[in-house]
């Protein structure tokens, strides 16, 4: 089933597209619900419950906050980060309902992690009531981050899928997507414009891609340049400054090596993921959690790369950001983008096959080229497990996406060194990627209760 590239790439507030955005529109969604209704005004208390792994990392991955900001009507591509919303509410011990309404609220007392109950239909569920004065309960639903930032109320989980947009390409596997560019005689990168053209006017689609590159690179400069701690018990010192300070320095005293371009990807995937770890803003993709793969992909695409790609500048971002988003559409409509559904390989592992794809893409490569690109990344990111120490999107998940980064370069410069064959499909690895993830045991999957969550730091 088709994905539109602006539900991959969105735009949103650290450090989970799963555990904070994904919240944070339920919550806006529970208030617009009561809005409607006529019973917001109406509105005496709410309450909160998270179960399963929004419970277990919920608070590191700054879902209590989330929770705040979506009932506040607040909205995250325009939320002013120089203010404490949450803070305020704490001191306050109330909370504006949808900006409009006040009612008593406090953290502790209205949010109640679930840390026992797992729901059935998701590892990422919430349920938000609202009572009146006279203590009837005048609204409650149900709903599941399913990753990336997208949820889904009760009542649209199972085995029937939600309505596919209408576009004019429909593609539920990679052997699909290639007989279509094949009959058409098209990139993938023209496929997936034609299908976003069908959704909106065509202008407004490169308008808002150049929007994305743009939140993407300057996530990348406000990393670099913003030293300090990240919030949390670990207490970790950003090293994006740190690092971009030596490189700065080597080049001034024009001291090289052959492996200075890894440690520039190096540089930018952190400087994202540091971003999205103090709660910034970045774009999915297609994961907060990941998020720093793809710009870093990007920007080497831009200074290296582009020197190399038969497409202009602008034109190679778009064909970069077209193909990746087609790449991730394969995964969520085969297997999930989830960590808490299929472990790290399901946001670091995805987002490096998209990265390699789109890169491969950019630099002209070919049909089999791009699919051999996104193969090779996720098929040596298999089984990648999701551990985040003291359940926060830090360690080991920022040097994950460096490490994801470099990995996509790679197995882009692999197929495109060769003619595009290979053994194994993308379909086939995205089948196994899926199998490996639902196998993983529970403590392996966004829990914080296995794995290095366990056995590195006890917090």
């Amino acid at each position: 089933m088709y994905t539109s590239l602006f539900d991959i790439f969105s735009i949103g507030i650290g450090p989970s597209s799963s555990h904070t955005m994904g919240p944070m529109r339920a919550a806006a969604t529970f208030v617009a619900d009561l809005k409607q209704q006529g019973n917001l005004h109406h509105t005496a208390r709410v309450h909160v419950n998270l179960y399963g792994s929004l419970a277990l990392t919920g608070e590191g991955h700054g879902t209590p906050g989330a929770i705040v900001y979506g009932l506040l009507g607040l909205d995250a591509e325009t939320l002013d980060l120089s203010t404490d919303h949450i803070g305020l509410v704490q001191s306050g011990q109330s909370l504006l309902l949808g900006g409009e309404h006040r009612i008593p609220f406090t953290i502790e007392q209205n949010i109640s992690l679930e840390y026992d109950i797992t729901l059935p239909e998701h590892a990422n569920g919430m349920r938000l009531r609202a009572w009146n004065t006279a203590n009837e309960l005048l609204h409650e639903e149900y709903f599941f981050s399913i990753g990336g930032g997208a949820i889904r109320r009760r009542a649209e989980m199972g085995d029937t899928p939600p309505l596919a947009p209408r576009v004019p390409y429909n593609f539920n596997s990679c052997a699909q997507l290639m007989a279509i560019c094949r009959e058409e005689e098209k990139t993938i990168a023209q496929i997936i414009m034609e299908n976003e053209s069908a959704l909106r006017f065509r202008q407004i689609v490169r308008k808002r891609m150049q929007a994305i590159c743009n939140i993407m690179s300057q996530a990348i400069d406000r990393g670099i340049a913003t030293p300090g701690v990240l919030p949390g018990s670990l207490k970790l010192n950003r090293r994006a400054p740190i690092i971009y300070k030596r490189l700065e320095h080597l080049f001034h005293k024009n001291e090289t090596d052959a492996l200075t371009i890894i440690d520039w990807i190096n540089l930018w995937a952190f400087a994202v993921a540091e971003e999205n770890a103090a709660g910034g803003r970045v774009v999915t993709a297609p994961t907060m959690g990941s998020a720093g793969i793809l710009p870093a992909v990007l920007r080497y695409f831009e200074r290296y790369g582009a020197k190399s790609s038969p497409y202009q500048l602008e034109q190679g971002r778009e064909v970069f950001l077209l193909t990746a988003s087609a790449i991730c559409c394969l995964y969520r409509a085969n297997a999930s983008i989830s960590g808490a559904e299929v472990g790290c390989q399901g946001e670091v592992g995805v987002a490096c096959s998209m990265a390699a794809g789109g890169l491969a893409a950019a630099m002209g490569g070919t049909l089999a080229q791009i699919e051999n690109a996104a193969e090779i990344a996720m098929e040596h990111n298999l089984g990648l497990t999701c551990d985040p120490i003291c359940g926060l999107v830090q360690v080991p998940c920022i040097e994950r996406n460096a490490i994801g980064a470099v990995k996509a370069v790679n197995a882009t410069r692999l197929a495109l060194r060769g003619d595009g064959s290979h053994y194994v499909s993308l379909d086939s690895v995205i089948a196994t990627m899926d199998e490996t993830g639902r196998n993983l045991h529970a403590g392996y999957k966004e829990t914080a209760l296995a794995g290095l969550a366990k056995n590195a730091l006890t917090c």
